[in-house]
């Protein structure tokens, strides 16, 4: 395997955070990586629940319990470049356990957050509808309370871990009147009754994706996140917070193409030198790499900020996750022709990255979407 060079930007980081990442990488490229890609869904399906084990016992996770944001990033930069699936199901396990960990009660972090963190339960965060993307407020999913508990309908689509997660923070509508105000998020646990996996939806690189369906599903009132009406406030500061690590995870990604790039560019000689020795094979080389120091940056600088403190980060993680998934996209592009025949190949590793890296310009917010943040903070006076 070509290790790709992450070593961090002392930029934002300090002493604990970049020993944290030499210890990422080291065990990036000697438990994860050597770990075969899945060939199709139902491999990735059982590999993500090995990969979760890994990870747990790895000690990759517990940045998430201590809502150490850089060193997510960290931990999804080494991942992205080691194993696309590897980082989603770290990313999944953030997203699930997050929201537990800042609204859920003591006994829902003893069941559900800790072992999450130890690898011992997968989890999930089931927002997306067929109807509501980008727009949450338009869920149709409701949660009618009915003396101690709450009674689900509703689909879930585009959800990943759906059908093989231990539990899902769910977000349904108690009072569907009020839009987005009257949101409310839960813990499912996956044998509740009336909880149903409709079915895996298949990507182009193996990740397990599906429809999940609440079908008068059951939940216990203690079961609920934070007030009634405040669940999307909950979704919301949750992905401020993660939206930099998806730019991490890029940045992992683009830093494995630059340097399986860069091999072939010093080891392929053509009409008598190596690739690297030609002007314009130079440009690419060099546009590549400036992209990938400004994307990781952008993403310390938003992991920084969340970090110390802030109460919002919506303009430095919104601008993170869009230059560094739009850049990485461009690099691994780039990669491949450098590469060139080798690069297509279904096998190469720089193919899958070119499969991957697709959905991390959709997920957790399009970069469309982070647009229209960074102009609304940017005229609203944000600095």
């Amino acid at each position: 395997m070509t290790i790709p060079d992450c070593r961090p930007i002392r930029a934002f980081l300090d002493d604990a955070h970049v020993s944290l990442a030499a210890r990422f990488a080291e065990r990036a490229a000697s438990t994860i990586a050597p770990r075969p890609a899945p060939a199709d869904d139902a491999a990735a399906r059982h590999e993500a629940r090995t990969l979760l084990g890994v990870l747990g016992a790895g000690g990759w996770l517990e940045p998430i319990e201590r809502r150490d944001w850089r060193g997510c990033c960290l931990a999804r930069e080494a991942l992205g470049g080691a194993s696309p699936l590897a980082d989603a199901v770290f990313a999944l396990q953030a997203l699930g356990t997050v929201p537990i960990l800042l609204k859920g009660s003591s006994p829902l972090r003893d069941r559900w957050a800790k072992e999450a963190i130890a690898g011992r339960a997968m989890g999930a965060f089931a927002m997306t509808e067929p109807g509501a993307g980008s727009d949450v407020s338009a869920m149709e999913t409701t949660a009618r309370k009915d003396g101690a508990n709450y009674v689900l309908r509703g689909v879930k689509t585009l959800i990943s871990n759906a059908g093989i997660a231990d539990f899902y923070t769910v977000f349904a509508k108690t009072d569907p009147a009020a839009g987005g105000k009257g949101i409310t998020a839960f813990v499912v646990p996956s044998d509740t009754p009336g909880l149903r996996f409709l079915g895996a939806q298949v990507l182009s690189s193996p990740h397990p994706l599906g429809k999940i369906a609440f079908e008068d599903c059951r939940v216990p009132a203690e079961n609920r996140l934070g007030d009634e009406g405040r669940g999307l406030a909950l979704g919301l500061q949750t992905l401020d917070r993660l939206r930099s690590t998806v730019g991490a995870a890029a940045c992992g990604m683009a830093a494995r193409a630059l340097a399986e790039a860069l091999d072939h560019a010093r080891a392929r000689r053509q009409f008598g030198k190596t690739l690297g020795d030609f002007q314009l094979v130079r440009e690419k080389v060099a546009r590549m790499g400036t992209g990938l120091t400004a994307a990781r940056l952008l993403v310390y600088r938003a992991a920084a900020a969340a970090d110390q403190g802030a109460e919002r980060v919506t303009l430095e993680s919104g601008m993170a996750k869009a230059f560094a998934t739009e850049t990485a996209q461009t690099i691994i592009d780039d990669a491949i022709q450098v590469l060139g025949g080798a690069g297509v190949l279904a096998s190469h590793p720089v193919d899958r990255l070119y499969r991957s890296i697709r959905a991390l310009r959709i997920y957790e917010g399009t970069t469309e979407i982070q647009q229209l943040l960074i102009a609304e903070q940017l005229l609203e006076g944000a600095t």
